[in-house]
């Protein structure tokens, strides 16, 4: 299985669309076997999704991220888990053992720039709109 975390300073980066680097990593039999921090060439928000594919990418831990991007990734069969924060190496370990928190929900992450999420605008975000709010 491969795991795939949007990747800065060690932390799960907060905006799927934004990422420059994933973190993988490589699990069997529950354990983590094989890390590497890949470069994504800043591509955007679609390419991403390939960029994953294309790195044979099972499951993606990030922040927020927008609802093209999770349709991309859906219909490309990887599993999202969004709405995660926090550093990237303790989010995989509580994935692979069961008790990683995340959001199903996730629609965007701690951004400023003006768009509807919801109820509210998320550059009027008091609570964080990521899934942790």
């Amino acid at each position: 299985m491969r795991i795939a975390v949007t990747y800065e300073n060690g932390m799960v980066f907060q905006h799927f669309g934004h990422t420059e680097f994933f973190k993988l990593y490589d699990a069997e039999n529950g354990q983590i076997v094989r890390t590497q921090v890949v470069n994504t060439n800043s591509q955007g928000h679609g390419a991403l999704a390939s960029f994953l594919t294309q790195t044979k990418v099972d499951v993606l831990i990030c922040g927020g991220i927008g609802s093209g991007a999770q349709i991309a990734l859906a219909e490309a069969g990887i599993q999202l888990l969004g709405g995660v924060s926090g550093q990237a190496d303790d989010a995989v370990r509580a994935y692979l053992d069961g008790t990683l928190s995340y959001s199903s929900n996730v629609h965007c992450s701690h951004h400023t720039h003006a768009h509807t999420c919801g109820e509210h605008a998320c550059n009027e975000d008091k609570h964080g709109c990521g899934g942790n709010g």
